[in-house]
This record gives C-alpha cells, structure tokens and sequence, in this order.
C-alpha cells in the first residue's frame, strides 16, 4: 500500500474485503480531458455557482445535478448521446423528464455526440455537438461530465494476487461474490453490482452471512432504486422496454400522479404510477413511480413482490388515507390493459 507521504506498508490478513469502488469515466472527445471538466466530486466541492453548467450525460446522477445547480441559480444545458432522458427508462418516462427540465428552463440536447471541447472549465469551454439536426456548438463556464462509471482495479496489484477482472475491468466474482483467487471478497461497485448504496451494503451482508454458515447469493435479486429530482423518479422490477426485450407479455395499469390524494393536498401533481402485471399469475412484474415522494410506494411495491403477491392484495388493501401508499388502491383498481409482447407474438 502507497502512502500520501510517498512511504509504503504491507498490510497481511487472513481475509482480505474490498469495497474500492468505481470514479467517473472521462469520454474520448478530443479536447474534453484537456478542459479539466468537473466529475461529481469537483462539483459537489465547489464553493461558487457556474454561470453556465454543461452537464454531459443525461443518466440518474447527471439529471440530479443538473437540477439542483439549476435551483441554485446557474444557467444548464444536459447534452446526452441517447435519444432521451434516462435511457434506461421507458419512452414515457422520458418525455415526462425533458418536460420537468424544459419547465425549470434547463435546455436539453439529446441524440447528441460530444465532437469536441475547447477552453478550460471554470472559464470558459465550448462544446461542439452533432445532432440530428446538424452540429452546433454550446458555450459555457463548467463542463460536468457524468457519463459513467470505471472500477478502481487498476494498479492495485490484483493480477498479482490471482484476482481476475472481467472484460469491463470488474472483479470477477461468483453470485456468493467469492473472486478467482481464495479469501478475497469485493463488494459494491467494484463487484460490478448495480451502482447504489442500498446494494452494497447488501453484498456486504451476503459475505458475511456466508462466512457465518449461510448459503446467501446475488441471484434474483430485486433491487429498487429512486432517482431523488423533485418530483422523484424510483422503479423497482422490470419496465415495459425490459419486459418487450424479454418476450414477457404483461398487463399494464397506468395513472397520474394526481389520482393520488396525497399529492394535491401537498400540492404536488406532476407525474404519474405505472404498474405491470403478469398475465397469468397476477404478480408484479415491475412499477415505475415518477411524483413526489416516489420512493415510499416503491417500497410497498416491493414488499408485495418479494411475498410474490398478486397485485389484488394491494388493490383491495386498505392503506392509510391521506397516504402516497393510498394510491396504489387506485392504481390497481384501473383494470389493467393488456399489451402482448411483440418478440413472443413475431416467434408465435
């Protein structure tokens, strides 16, 4: 181990746990390392606020920072490579997103490619991008760049150990998260586990369980996550993109946020519930909520998938009034529509 000071120490355990993480990853536009961008970690230290932010990459950590300098006062441009918001996330939860944005006067490029960067963030940078629209050049004071995400494995002397990684520089583990090489644990990100603090803690509980006689594993996890905007973004399970890309055929049940009585009486309405149901089973096959407080809902949601209970459970519940919980008695009590898998029916 390398010291601050420059001095080494060896460190020697019968069990060695590593939980090193990931930093930002920098994309290959030429110009872009040059201009000293700002990661998350720069951003969160600084003690003035932009002028202009260019926030380059509109996934979950990117669209938080984005809002929140644009409430503290900064102009923001979100560029984005993909065709919407949150690729990861339905069409409709996309749209709904570039609204919110566009409403708080934060401008939004998406379908757009990073050519190149010139100047110095902090300063002044510009940004040439191409869209379909043609290329077109953005200026502004701070380039923050949140377009994923590398493991922290390099130069730490894994290969020497007889740890492998795997083809993204991840440690290679097994679903009891045991590595290539004998009493070496990694968890979280550097695991290649979903990149959320709630997950983490729970590889650290598989490890543990298992080294106290448990037979613990990461297989078939449910993980939920919340993308903290105002209003919140927060899904658990599949979405419908994932079940098309499945050739899972499911009912969907689907309404806006001001069904809820909770959100006009915190006068909150934005957004919307979405539920999808298995067709045969009545299970819960996935639910998105985008509105305020959206990670209190999930949280039942997900309590009902793991009892693997049909939705009617929470359909015909009765949950505290005035509660966003309350809402799901009305979401489920929408008849739910069904939607065919297009893979499933062109197999058929």
């Amino acid at each position: 181990m390398q010291l601050n000071e420059g001095e080494s120490r060896l460190l020697a355990g019968e069990r060695i746990f590593l939980n090193v993480g990931t930093h930002a990853a920098v994309p290959d536009a030429p110009g872009l390392a040059g201009a000293k961008p700002l990661t998350h970690v720069e951003a969160l230290e600084l003690d003035r606020i932009p002028e202009h932010l260019i926030v380059l990459g509109g996934g979950y950590s990117g669209l938080e920072f984005a809002q929140a300098m644009r409430r503290l006062g900064a102009r923001v441009t979100i560029v984005e490579q993909q065709s919407q918001l949150a690729p990861r996330e339905d069409s409709d939860v996309g749209e709904v997103l570039e609204q919110l944005f566009r409403d708080e006067n934060i401008e939004v490029a998406t379908g757009a490619v990073a050519l190149g960067v010139e100047g110095q963030s902090g300063s002044t940078v510009r940004l040439r991008i191409a869209t379909a629209g043609g290329t077109r050049v953005i200026e502004g004071s701070d380039i923050l760049v949140m377009a994923g995400r590398v493991p922290n494995t390099q130069r730490i002397g894994l290969e020497d150990a007889g740890i492998k990684l795997d083809e993204r520089a991840y440690i290679k583990v097994n679903e009891r998260l045991e590595t290539t090489a004998p009493d070496v644990w990694p968890m979280g990100e550097c695991a290649g586990s979903p990149q959320f603090t709630h997950v983490s803690f729970d590889d650290f509980r598989i490890v543990r369980d298992n080294l106290n006689g448990g037979q613990r594993t990461t297989r078939g996890r449910l993980v939920p996550y919340c993308m903290f905007l105002d209003p919140a973004l927060g899904r658990v399970g599949m979405n419908e993109t994932e079940a098309e890309h499945a050739g899972i055929s499911y009912r969907i049940s689907k309404i806006p946020a001001a069904a809820v009585l909770r959100t006009r009486t915190l006068s909150e309405t934005r957004g919307f519930l979405k539920a999808l149901i298995d067709v045969v089973s009545d299970r819960i096959l996935g639910f998105t909520a985008f509105c305020v407080g959206a990670g209190e809902p999930i949280a039942v949601v997900q309590t009902a998938m793991l009892a693997g209970m049909p939705y009617t459970f929470l359909r015909d519940a009765i949950l505290t009034h005035p509660t966003l919980a309350e809402g799901l008695t009305v979401l489920f009590a929408n008849a739910p529509v069904a939607r065919e898998s297009k893979k499933q029916h062109s197999a058929a």
